[in-house]
């Protein structure tokens, strides 16, 4: 792991520890990429600076046409603004395919972006978008198109020392539509085989402008230009259609590998582009999107708290201690600050509730809370603990009565091996604050970054319908 964890609370103060410090550092936002490089040995920063605590980074906002998204802005911010769902709807739509709730609580898009796999789902609805970035570091400020931040698979144009700031595109106009569809192996936590985003711009029945953009077929997102000529001055019959997904294979440039060979990639552009056009020219792209989707944030608004606290820095060798507070308890713990905080609560903590299952994000078996969201503690550095709240499995009771998720599990026998338990239990405990009352629907999808190996998920959603229902029973007895 790192050797010192920076928390600044100013931009500038973070610049000058990028400039200190250089190509020894990883800047940390969500973590939901870094962590794993850091678990799997593919990156071996010393210096790691945590920008969660400066102001202001998590902003979305609209300005003369154009949206501006901060580097703090999660998927889930993305999927819950109305703004971006109603003017980016493409991006909106790729955030929501991003992994599971509790990823999607920790992941930005920025992150997204800087991580430059080809495969990552947000980079191609922006490419589609017109999207540009801007760079911050001590020497100044420059702002790159996308064509030119990206250089290669994982390669960006970011220099050391520079700083992600802003993420522009111009909204959506009246006479704009715009689609992403995905192509996993399943249905969620799924890299993408293939993705594709559409942007058309429409007089009447006529296309007037086209962007279409192909995502894990090339080293870097790529546009179908082929495709996107051949459509302006059409009328979008379904033999237009099909010739506009036959021209956007030749786009594409890709390989075989475990996901997928690179000839069903070439066929997956070709449908992929022709089912994106379709939907625009039928107004049907945004027929499935959740009209309340499933956050698991709870009562809060997605987003960190400010607090009131000085600049730190965690180092291994000062030990300085890590001060927070665990189901309501606060602890002061030392030998924890390079480590995550799953660990921190198993090992320095001593609440075992929390499990490990594949430490990357995966199984969901280590949710907890932090600040009222749900994570994943494998995916969430110790210190970032630091001044934060923690609610663990071992915190939903209150005294001797169990939360009406616990109670359900058991009456309605959804424990099987109980390794996932856990984390099931937190996710459906999240969820039910969020909607009390919640559809099937909401509930598979509160479920989504949880794993059953035993496969015991009819009695588990069984238990949460029962937990549901006790709670409007009890709410009605109490009026």
């Amino acid at each position: 792991m790192w050797h010192t964890y920076y928390t600044p609370v100013q931009l500038d103060e973070a610049l000058q520890l990028l400039a200190a410090h250089a190509a020894e550092a990883r800047v940390v936002a969500g973590g939901t990429d870094l962590l794993i490089e850091i678990e799997k040995g593919l990156r071996r920063p010393t210096v790691v600076i945590d920008i969660t605590r400066l102001p202001d980074l998590d902003r979305i906002e609209l300005r003369d046409g154009v949206c501006h998204l901060g580097p703090l802005v999660t998927h889930n911010q993305v999927v819950a603004s109305t703004l971006l769902v109603e003017r980016a709807y493409p991006l909106a739509r790729a955030c929501w395919e991003v992994g599971a709730p509790q990823i999607r609580n920790r992941g930005t898009v920025a992150g997204n972006l800087i991580t430059a796999s080809p495969a990552n789902d947000t980079i191609t609805p922006l490419w589609a978008l017109g999207a540009a970035v801007t760079l911050k570091s001590v020497r100044g400020e420059r702002t790159l198109p996308l064509d030119q931040f990206f250089l290669g698979v994982r390669r960006t144009a970011m220099q050391p020392g520079e700083l992600l700031i802003d993420i522009s595109f111009p909204a959506l106009k009246p006479h704009q539509r715009g689609a992403f569809i995905k192509f996993g192996l399943r249905q969620t936590q799924a890299i993408s085989v293939v993705n594709a985003a559409a942007v058309l711009g429409f007089e009447g029945d006529r296309v007037t402008e086209a962007r279409i953009t192909l995502g894990s077929v090339a080293p870097t997102i790529v546009r179908a230009s082929e495709a996107e000529a051949f459509l302006i001055g059409k009328v979008l019959t379904d033999d237009v259609i099909a010739a506009a997904g036959e021209l956007a294979v030749r786009a594409a440039k890709p390989i075989d590998d475990v996901r997928a060979s690179a000839a069903y990639r070439r066929e997956l552009v070709r449908v992929l582009t022709s089912r994106a056009v379709r939907s625009l020219r039928d107004r049907s792209e945004r027929v499935d999107w959740p009209a309340q989707p499933t956050l698991l944030w709870g009562a809060t608004d997605g987003r960190a708290p400010r607090l009131n606290l000085p600049a730190q820095a965690h180092s291994v060798a000062a030990d300085q201690p890590i001060e927070t507070t665990v189901n309501g308890q606060p602890y002061a713990v030392r030998g924890a600050n390079d480590k995550t905080l799953l660990h921190l609560l198993r090992e320095d903590v001593g609440l075992t509730g929390t499990k490990e299952g594949c430490a990357e994000g995966e199984c969901g078996a280590c949710t907890v809370f932090l600040d009222g969201i749900a994570v994943m503690a494998c995916l969430v550095p110790a210190p970032r603990a630091h001044g934060a709240h923690i609610v663990t499995v071992e915190g939903l009771a209150r005294g001797d009565e169990l939360h009406p998720v616990q109670s359900s599990f058991i009456s309605e026998d959804g424990v099987q091996c109980g390794f996932c338990t856990p984390g099931f239990i937190m996710s459906a405990a999240k969820l039910l604050e969020e909607f009390p009352q919640p559809t099937r629907a909401q509930i598979e999808q509160s479920l989504s970054g949880n794993v059953c190996r035993c496969t015991g998920y009819f009695n588990i959603v069984k238990a949460i319908e029962a937990a549901a229902k006790r709670t409007a029973e009890n709410a009605a007895k109490a009026e």
